[in-house]
């Protein structure tokens, strides 16, 4: 078990006057009752952190820490808790990155430990549970909250207090826990990897809304980005207004990525007025398929870790849609 701090790990704290991490792993597993009968355990305490302070670069090193476990042939899977504010890109960016078939599974809490309703110890005793489920190995980096199993590549954080706020936003749970049993609906269809040796961090979101001038587009390119995810309307449509900033986005040669602000499906090149996604793709953004505008961001630092060419990253992203 990587233990890195959130929620699952604070206390209240009467100096400043709220809950802030507190707690080692040795003494969050000391809470759960009952993990001692579902496995042996081995804790690493790699940070206390909120979530918010979990960047790019410390879930890389988070990847490294995860990969020197699953390496280990003592070692059958592996349990991280998180801070659940960046829980899904921290999931999402080691999914593409770690190549084993042991599970990996995260987790974490919404209530912290100075709370009589502490969500924590149930949390980390179900993920555990999942993670010495046999039927867990070759399923990708899991996330696990409120009992319910969901795909990294899937899942997403939906409110900011409640206790079920993980859901899946295409393709919902893949297993729920009940009691000491595990029970799987469906597998993932696929999952992405990407063999990237470094990621570069120089990647950021714009998001765009009703008459959205485009400017800072334009800023972040100017300012040095290395790639941009935009996240528009619909189906990956612009605002007019934005439409010329992002055309000349799309002419500085570096990587845009189309994603969408609906919580639910991909985008698409389906509509062909000025400023849809046709004309967009046309142009050269590419469609960021079913990816919210974060992990699609966390995805194409990833790729251009990897030295991926503009032609590549677009077949990357693009894999799941049929040119019209």
């Amino acid at each position: 078990m990587i233990f890195t701090g959130g929620t699952i790990s604070m206390r209240f704290d009467p100096t400043v006057g709220g809950p802030v991490p507190a707690m080692t792993g040795e003494q969050i597993l000391s809470q759960v009752r009952g993990i001692q009968d579902v496995i042996d355990v081995g804790v690493e305490d790699f940070a206390r952190l909120p979530g918010p302070h979990m960047t790019p670069a410390r879930m890389w090193e988070l990847a490294g820490a995860a990969r020197a476990g699953i390496r280990d042939p003592e070692i059958d899977a592996v349990v991280i808790t998180h801070g659940t504010d960046t829980l899904e890109e921290s999931a999402y960016l080691l999914d593409l990155v770690l190549d084993t078939a042991k599970p990996v599974v995260f987790v974490g809490a919404m209530r912290n430990s100075s709370e009589l309703s502490w969500d924590g110890p149930a949390n980390l005793l179900a993920a555990t549970r999942v993670a010495a489920d046999p039927g867990a190995r070759g399923l990708g980096v899991m996330i696990v909250m409120a009992n319910q199993v969901f795909a990294a590549a899937d899942a997403t954080k939906t409110d900011p207090g409640a206790l079920d706020t993980f859901q899946g936003r295409d393709t919902g749970p893949l297993g729920t826990v009940d009691q000491d049993r595990v029970i799987w609906w469906h597998r993932p269809f696929a999952r992405d990897q990407v063999p990237a040796q470094r990621l570069e961090e120089r990647v950021e979101i714009i998001k765009l809304s009703a008459g959205s001038d485009g400017r800072l587009v334009r800023l972040a390119i100017e300012d040095g980005a290395r790639g941009l995810v935009v996240e528009c309307l619909g189906r990956g449509n612009v605002p007019i207004t934005a439409l010329e900033q992002v055309l000349w986005a799309v002419r500085s040669e570096i990587p845009i990525v189309l994603t969408s602000r609906c919580p639910r499906g991909r985008v698409l090149d389906t509509y062909a007025y000025e400023g849809a996604g046709r004309e967009l793709r046309v142009a050269g953004a590419i469609l960021g398929g079913s990816l919210p505008s974060h992990k699609a961001r966390i995805k194409l630092m990833l790729l251009l870790g990897a030295d991926s060419s503009v032609q590549q990253i677009r077949k990357a992203f693009e894999s799941e849609i049929v040119p019209s």
